[in-house]
């Protein structure tokens, strides 16, 4: 890396350190720590989520599945934009005045709790349990891609890549909490939407066109220009599928909640799914156009230069690892200063996720167990630095898992994702929509959901892949709502206090 580019790269990390510092100052309560007091506009809010929801995914792991296997792995793209959309148009303004109304709640299990007046605690502690399984495999693939971004640009050792990235990250989500997270995700987002839309466009006008690049692609593999030739239904009722897994991240749900006003939905959907469609639409063709630029033999002996390893495929260089062409492209297309930026963005996307799910997890940890089982009458304070102290603990736990260097952001990032939306999704979805729901109801399709992810995606994946060839995510959502249902239906009818409550939320400021 050169000397420039170094300085830039610093200046932006001091920055967001910076940033984290001033949020400090304004974190005294944990309202303040884990939602920031209800007080984000739609401009931030919308940002912060789409950063917080893309992370390094969007800059190295989609990238890199369109550059190793073409178009088709674009179907992922599409069911995440319509996610995104549905998950903005029907359960923010919702969620943001039902968790309000239900006791001011300020995390995913708090809410549970609050809807269905729990007093036993026991749907808080499987949530937050839950929300810790599936955060610390999600936490790990933002440290493998912050390792990989570490260890091509300053050419070190992947553990040692690996521990430098965590110490940035942990630092200021440590300090700040909430607002840290949220304003960081706002510069961040910024940045990875211009890195985004500059870069697959100054490669194709390197290449010589896009007729050119498309050409290019089509002599080395013709089904890289295919969406659908070639595809299974199956796979592409996979790829859409990851648009399900919206209704149930808890680092995303919470900027509806964080919002300062159900009416700030309208505009914030707005920025925030067109930041979405725009960036994806720049991530896929990043990929995309890479395959043809790192094949040719001129470009390919640049790319060496400074560091990049290749290997031979069938007489076509390609890259060691797919998912750095982005890393690549900053490298090599820029004047070192602004390389200095780009790969900003890229640990923008990396942080902007990592700090949220560790501010989630610390929540679970400070709100819905320290608070909730063990210490009711702690002081604010007290909590405040639980919850820091659990982002730290957390982290060492996503360090450990992601210390094989042989990790993929995409795997990781799969199995989280599916977790969640199976395990939370639907219960989301039918807390806000359908007045019978009962706790014993939401208790079983947590439980159901988090089961069959585990046992799918995990223990079996290899079985039901080659069985089923569907995602993990489609039978765990599916079985999820049918388990709410079924045992909703079963259970006797919730208090007249509690559908007053849901009548209450559900039509005002709607």
């Amino acid at each position: 890396m050169s000397t420039p580019t170094l300085i830039t790269f610093i200046i932006y990390l001091i920055g967001m350190l910076f940033i984290g510092f001033a949020a400090y100052r304004l974190t005294s309560n944990l309202s303040d720590y884990v939602l920031g007091g209800r007080r984000l506009g739609p401009g931030v809010a919308a940002l912060s989520a789409g950063a917080s929801d893309m992370s390094g995914w969007l800059l190295l792991g989609l990238p890199g599945a369109i550059y190793a296997s073409g178009m088709s792995e674009a179907w992922i793209g599409v069911g995440l934009a319509v996610g995104a959309y549905l998950n903005w148009q029907f359960v923010a303004r919702r969620l943001r005045t039902y968790t309000e109304v239900a006791n001011d709640s300020i995390t995913v299990p708090d809410f549970l709790e609050n809807r269905f007046r729990d007093t036993s605690r026991i749907l808080r502690v499987i949530s937050a349990f839950v929300i810790l399984i599936f955060f610390t495999f999600y936490t790990s693939s933002g440290m493998v891609a912050g390792a990989k971004l570490f260890q091509s640009s300053f050419g070190l050792g992947y553990q040692q890549a690996l521990w430098i990235g965590a110490a940035v990250i942990i630092s200021y989500t440590f300090l700040g909490g909430f607002l840290a997270v949220s304003w960081t995700d706002f510069v961040q987002g910024i940045l990875m939407f211009a890195a985004l839309i500059i870069v697959p466009i100054v490669a194709v006008n390197q290449i010589g066109g896009w007729n050119e690049t498309v050409n290019i692609v089509g002599e080395i593999n013709p089904s890289h220009l295919q969406m659908v030739e070639g595809v299974t239904i199956m796979a592409i009722i996979s790829s859409l599928a990851w648009g399900l897994g919206y209704f149930g991240q808890p680092h995303i749900i919470t900027r509806f909640m964080a919002l300062r006003s159900p009416k700030d939905v309208p505009k914030a959907r707005f920025i925030g799914i067109t930041w979405m469609v725009l960036g994806l639409y720049g991530a896929i063709f990043t990929g995309f156009v890479g395959l043809a630029y790192v094949s040719d033999v001129g470009n390919s002996a640049g790319l060496t230069e400074f560091g990049v390893q290749l290997i031979n495929e069938g007489g076509v260089q390609m890259l060691a690892d797919s998912e750095k062409i982005f890393i690549a492209f900053s490298q090599v297309l820029f004047h070192p200063i602004v390389a200095g930026i780009l790969l900003a963005a890229i640990l923008s996307a990396i942080m902007s996720t990592i700090d949220s799910q560790l501010l989630v997890s610390s929540s679970a940890v400070a709100e819905d167990f320290y608070k909730a089982i063990l210490r009711k009458n702690a002081s604010e304070k007290e909590l405040v630095w639980v919850g820091r102290f659990a982002v730290a603990a957390i982290a060492l736990i996503a360090i450990a898992l992601a210390y094989n260097p042989e990790s993929t952001v995409l795997e990781l990032v799969s199995y989280a994702w599916a977790g969640f939306g199976s395990a939370f999704g639907p219960i989301i979805i039918l807390s806000l929509f359908w007045k019978r729901l009962t706790r014993n109801g939401a208790i079983a399709g947590i439980l159901t959901g988090t089961i069959v992810v585990i046992v799918w995606g995990g223990i079996l994946k290899a079985d039901m892949a080659s069985i089923f060839g569907l995602y993990e995510m489609i039978p765990g959502f599916l079985l999820c709502a049918l388990a709410a249902i079924v045992v909703s239906l079963f259970d006797k009818e919730p208090s007249k206090e509690i559908q007053e409550e849901f009548t209450r939320a559900t039509t005002e400021n709607l």
